[in-house]
């Protein structure tokens, strides 16, 4: 086996680079919860561009495991639980700063609980060896939502530049809020499938 074959066999270990890009990711939450709650405008654009490289490393830790064929089973749990720690932890910072408020607490809410229950039902569907393939629609949830993020951490400080900065932001966070709704629908519609079939 040449030494770049080996470099591109699958691998289970903890240090290849996909994983080690989705460690980055979990660590980089603490470092954007400290600078979100800098009182200085800096504060807040720092963590915007934190959220931003956070959110780069989830394109590409599963580009590259693709590509360099590193798939691993602790890149498999560990993908998904960084990308809704990293989105949960920017929400309900945003919250607790009143950027999210009022009836737009209803999008953040809507978003969280689905996160919470697509992880429930990915288990039981992966326990009957049933995949739900993501669709385009969910692939547009997800970057509209981040894209939602990322504008309403610069919130008040992109307000002095741009004042629409966090009207804009949640405006795309009810849009996302919507496209949750609809891509959680086919999780749960598939979980129902089964469980009809198994009683029947």
């Amino acid at each position: 086996m040449t030494q770049q074959q080996a470099a591109r066999r699958p691998s289970g270990r903890f240090g290849n680079l996909p994983n080690i890009l989705t460690y980055g990711r979990i660590l980089a939450i603490p470092a954007l919860v400290a600078c979100f709650f800098v009182i200085e405008d800096w504060g807040r654009w720092v963590a915007m561009w934190i959220f931003i490289a956070a959110g780069v490393t989830d394109i590409l830790d599963g580009y590259l495991a693709r590509a360099w064929e590193q798939q691993s089973a602790i890149g498999r749990m560990l993908d998904p639980i960084a990308d809704k720690l990293l989105v949960s932890a920017a929400l309900m910072m945003l919250a607790a700063d009143q950027t999210i408020a009022g009836w737009s607490l209803w999008a953040g809410v809507i978003i969280l609980c689905r996160e919470i229950l697509v992880s429930g039902l990915r288990e039981f569907l992966g326990t009957l060896a049933v995949g739900v393939p993501v669709t385009r629609v969910a692939k547009w949830k997800t970057f509209l939502q981040m894209l939602a993020i990322g504008f309403l951490l610069a919130g008040s400080a992109g307000d002095k530049i741009w004042p629409y900065t966090t009207k804009f932001g949640l405006t795309l966070l009810w849009i996302a809020a919507i496209l949750t709704l609809y891509t959680g629908y086919d999780y749960l519609l598939a979980a129902v499938r089964h469980v009809m079939t198994d009683e029947d």
